[in-house]
């Protein structure tokens, strides 16, 4: 190992490495095993909480939209502290729309509103404009 640091994430290590046979470098991120967190789904079915699904859905929202991969992967680690941090081993996915929500809303409206939009599945166009006018300034 040629050097460990902390990463601005707490729970997580950075370790840059080099290969014993081809004497190249890498660098591996590391996080410590947590007890398995489970989503409880609106029909009551539950699954293991699962952060690329997570980053994939913010992905899919930011898409085309002027926000990093890193400022996606903050929010991602973000959230996913916040559900640890709450002692439970069930969270509903109602309580992860949210975190998504109120985290878009910070970072990019356009964003937020794609989210918003499947998220809340807006029955018609007056929900959708009262969603809009969360964003104007009172």
């Amino acid at each position: 190992m040629l050097d460990k640091r902390d990463a601005d994430d707490v729970a997580l290590t950075r370790r840059r490495r080099e290969c014993q046979g081809c004497s190249g470098r890498f660098t591996t991120y590391e996080r410590p095993e947590t007890a398995n967190l489970m989503v409880v789904k609106k029909d009551g079915r539950r699954q293991l909480f699962d952060r690329t699904k997570l980053w994939g859905s913010i992905q899919t929202a930011c898409a085309k939209r002027p926000i990093s991969a890193e400022t996606i992967e903050r929010m991602v680690d973000q959230i996913e502290a916040t559900l640890r941090n709450r002692d439970l081993l069930e969270v509903p996915s109602s309580v992860i729309g949210d975190l998504v929500v109120e985290k878009l809303r910070l970072v990019d409206h356009v964003a937020y509103i794609r989210f918003a939009s499947v998220y809340r599945a807006f029955a018609d166009i007056s929900s959708f404009e009262d969603e809009l006018r969360k964003l104007l300034p009172t």
